[in-house]
């Protein structure tokens, strides 16, 4: 068996784009033996005056008050209750 192989066959990544709702056009051929795809889908992020509205919000915000010692004193406090 290759080195690349499974059980259930090797995974061969190609790149494509979107042409309408319900078609993909791969930049490269599918290999000889393809037998199932998946497609995995990238969606676009949030439109940028959404982040902006986001960054506005939390600027809007007042400062925090508590101190270093106070946040490291609970973390030191959560890190004993792991176990090990």
């Amino acid at each position: 068996m290759d080195e690349k192989e499974s059980i259930v066959g090797e995974t061969v990544v190609i790149k494509g784009h979107v042409v309408d709702s319900t078609t993909v056009a791969l930049d490269e051929p599918l290999p000889k033996n393809a037998r199932d795809i998946d497609v995995v889908v990238h969606l676009d992020g949030p439109a940028e005056d959404q982040l902006q509205a986001m960054i506005d919000f939390l600027s809007s915000l007042p400062p925090g008050t508590r101190t270093k010692e106070d946040i490291d004193r609970q973390i030191e406090e959560d890190r004993n209750t792991w176990r090990d």
